[in-house]
């Protein structure tokens, strides 16, 4: 039966969670306060998606889903890459909210490839993890 996974997805959600504030939302060009709001905005959508995606086999194998053959759902990686898309729509959400009707500085482009690549980065986060997993100390859900 698969594992719980705390620690790594609060570690790995702030990382991801600066990432996309810095990356992605410098487009937004904030001012003032908008910039803690935003990030712990992010921080916190970013942690949520984590666990999902990170506890995807834990929660299918509790809930007798994981070998129910239902489609899409029994699908460990649908099921991951479902989250995925529904956290890049929430940052395409979040930014549209935010630019007040203007365009990104930098164009949308841009905003898309970092979106999409955060998202993958949620998506492919359980694989990772166990090759970052012998660098990261014991404290932080590691095996160092």
């Amino acid at each position: 039966m698969a594992d719980l996974i705390l620690i790594p997805v609060l570690l790995f959600g702030v990382i991801l969670g600066l990432y996309e504030l810095i990356l992605i939302h410098r487009d937004e060009s904030f001012r003032g306060s908008h910039w803690l709001g935003h990030g712990l905005h992010a921080i916190f959508f970013m942690i949520i998606a984590l666990f999902a995606t990170m506890n995807t086999e834990f929660f299918l194998e509790v809930t007798g889903l994981l070998g129910s053959g239902i489609p899409l759902i029994s699908n460990v990686l649908l099921v991951r890459i479902a989250v995925g898309i529904i956290l890049n729509i929430k940052m395409h959400a979040t930014s549209a909210v935010i630019k007040g009707g203007g365009l990104a500085a930098r164009g949308m482009a841009e905003h898309w490839t970092h979106t999409i690549i955060v998202s993958a980065l949620v998506v492919i986060a359980p694989y990772i993890w166990p090759f970052i997993a012998p660098l990261v100390p014991s404290y932080l859900g590691g095996l160092a």
